[in-house]
């Protein structure tokens, strides 16, 4: 590749990232609603397990899981469905005859949602600590930050996957968002620890990002967080890295082929539909 499109690429990514991180912090109204609503979630768990008398470290595990809410959300609406939104607007057609590659698109708007949802992430944190007085005992911080910065890359690039995928189906891609929302909160122990589903369920949950993200994380991050992790830290970055790899090798191979059938076809999506 040449300078000149490299740069190219670069100025893609950079202006496509610009919207989420300028554009989707200014409204105040949409940062305080994606901050409340899993707070008051999260609130009601905390106090379920007060008045069981649980151990404190499942407070922090509460909180820790409610501040990944906002990067789920992120990935199932503003990544995996945006194509589909750009298309309904008018701007997926400018989009693909533009001299950038729909890779660098992808891209920036997962630099751009990774940075709006830690926005959001890190005022969760912030109300854990202030107002639920949560404990933490972080412990080898570079892993840490290592695990959850690996948890980020995996999910989104999960989204720039489906995001072409969900784009071939159309509508029916805005209905699997609603059907994934829950289940995906339950598999993914926002508010428990995994290992309680036993052996086979967990098996099924780790193919999550999420759920080994957050896993590793806790157990890091909370006092005897080790007692109710799941995998070793270390093994769970390993296979998030490869989740990485994994979903971003998809992703270009999905778009490639989103590409060749607009090209073939005329359309880009299923005929069925």
């Amino acid at each position: 590749m040449s300078m000149n499109k490299l740069l190219l690429q670069l100025r893609a990514i950079k202006a496509r990232a610009y919207v989420r991180v300028i554009g989707g912090n200014r409204e105040l109204s949409w940062m305080i609603s994606e901050v409340l609503l899993p707070v008051i979630s999260l609130a009601a768990y905390i106090f379920i397990y007060r008045s069981l008398g649980a151990p404190r470290q499942y407070e922090g595990l509460v909180v820790i899981g409610g501040a990944m809410i906002p990067f789920w959300i992120n990935v199932l609406w503003s990544m995996a469905s945006q194509f589909y939104w750009e298309k309904e607007v008018g701007n997926l057609d400018l989009f693909m005859i533009s001299s950038m590659h729909p890779v660098s698109l992808l891209l920036g708007m997962a630099i751009g949602g990774m940075f709006m949802s830690l926005v959001r992430c890190l005022f969760v944190i912030l109300i854990g600590l202030t107002l639920f007085k949560i404990e933490l005992a972080i412990q080898q911080p570079l892993l840490m930050l290592t695990i959850f910065s690996l948890t980020l890359t995996a999910l989104f690039a999960l989204g720039m996957a489906a995001s072409s995928a969900y784009f071939m189906v159309g509508r029916v891609g805005v209905k699997l968002n609603m059907v994934l929302m829950e289940p995906v909160y339950l598999l993914s122990g926002l508010y428990f620890p995994i290992r309680q589903f036993g052996k086979i369920l967990a098996m099924i949950a780790a193919a999550l990002p999420l759920t080994l993200g957050l896993d590793g994380v806790r157990q890091l991050a909370l006092p005897h967080g080790a007692q109710i992790g799941y995998l070793s830290p270390k093994v769970e970055a390993a296979i998030l890295a490869s989740m990485t790899i994994f979903f971003l090798a998809g992703a270009v191979r999905l778009m490639n082929i989103l590409e060749q059938k607009g090209k073939r076809d005329g359309t880009m999506t299923l005929r069925w539909q």
